[in-house]
């Protein structure tokens, strides 16, 4: 089956290594080895962090607090839900949320797509972005600005976000994301656009999406620190252990199946 679709996801992965892109998204690869030691306690920390993704979306779409905050059935879903009652708060009262949305919009010759935790209108206009995230450790604003995921959803939102705005399009100005980690409630990052990025941005992913679309060979990534953490590294002879710990700034959203999902799209 050809390749339809880009996401934040696919995108990071081939600008972290085309060769990652290909045996992921190409050649369909199932997922050899293990992404970090200890294996079962990294696996328990994604499995929660999904989960976590859950109990806030379960409460934003109105099921009470005391109901939710029953299913936090562990240490670190307990710790995050506290602090998410304790310190998230949005700005004024908004006059829209779209929890758990799924937007798409052209990008010849794929469709760009991607599923944001929520979407949040307000009455001034404004329109903030949220995700949250469940890192051990804080990542730097200067890292994430970078990430094909800001990159993208700010991108696609002024591109397809006319279906939430009453067939008002978006401006850049209006939009801002924020990244809400649950281990540091008190620390959110906050990435505001504009016009002069949003054409950045869009150029540049107009430019990925041709030369991945014409490309005829996908190289490995020079920065063998990369291989540490990835599960394919057995593919390309590049070691035999996984990295140990948590990588910090790594992104670890699932891949998103477009053709099982419903989506608003431009």
């Amino acid at each position: 089956m050809p390749l339809t679709t880009l996401s934040q996801s696919s995108l990071q992965d081939y600008a972290d290594c085309a060769r990652r892109f290909q045996l992921r998204y190409l050649d369909r690869l199932v997922y050899p080895a293990v992404e970090t030691e200890p294996a079962l306690e990294n696996e328990q920390h994604q499995q929660e962090g999904e989960y976590f993704h859950r109990l806030v979306q379960q409460h934003l779409l109105g099921i009470p607090a005391e109901k939710v905050g029953r299913l936090a059935n562990t240490p670190n879903l307990q710790r995050w839900w506290d602090n998410y009652l304790a310190s998230f708060a949005f700005p004024v009262a908004p006059r829209a949320i779209y929890p758990e949305l799924t937007l798409s919009a052209p990008l010849p010759p794929f469709r760009l797509l991607a599923k944001f935790d929520l979407v949040t209108l307000l009455p001034d206009g404004r329109v903030i972005i949220y995700d949250w995230k469940t890192y051990r450790k804080r990542p730097r604003n200067e890292f994430l600005i970078l990430r094909w995921q800001t990159r993208v959803y700010r991108a696609l939102l002024v591109r397809a976000g006319i279906q939430l705005n009453g067939g008002q399009p978006l401006a850049p100005e209006q939009i801002e994301m924020v990244y809400w980690f649950s281990d540091f409630p008190d620390d959110p990052a906050h990435f505001p656009y504009n016009a002069a990025q949003f054409k950045r941005d869009w150029d540049a992913l107009e430019r990925l999406a041709a030369e991945i679309s014409t490309a005829q060979n996908f190289p490995l990534t020079d920065d063998e620190q990369k291989c540490a953490w990835c599960s394919y590294r057995s593919y390309c002879n590049r070691g035999a252990r996984a990295g140990e710990g948590e990588e910090t700034e790594i992104e670890t959203s699932p891949e998103i199946n477009f053709e099982q999902i419903g989506e608003i799209e431009l």
